[in-house]
């Protein structure tokens, strides 16, 4: 079975394809509130998954990191109004100290593509 790697640097690759499944890198942003980083995240996972075949629709899995669970309901309401109705993927949201301080939010999809 192939497994293709998009955008791949020396550490790790944006998006990796296999067997008709496409795994995106941790999405974040630096905006300045929960809500600015959660559309700006979901904004990139589009695009992710244009390139990678697939579309929001398809998304099988998505693992949310918060830096401060307080921030719950904020990041919610985005994603509400994102997800499409019908297409909830299975999902688990935590609190992680994330990789830099002004990040709020992490997200980590899990598509079907082609």
């Amino acid at each position: 079975m192939t497994i293709t790697r998009i955008e791949t640097g020396p550490r790790m690759s944006r998006i990796v394809k296999h067997n008709g499944v496409a795994y995106l890198c941790g999405q974040t942003s630096d905006a300045a509130t929960v809500a600015e980083q959660t559309r700006v995240i979901l904004a990139k996972v589009e695009e992710l998954l244009e390139k990678a075949g697939s579309s929001k629709d398809r998304i099988l899995k998505c693992e949310i990191w918060l830096a401060d669970m307080a921030d719950f309901a904020e990041m919610n309401a985005v994603w509400d109004a994102w997800v499409p109705e019908g297409h909830a993927p299975a999902r688990a949201c935590g609190e992680a100290k994330l990789a830099r301080d002004v990040l709020k939010v992490e997200m980590i999809v899990t598509a079907a593509c082609d």
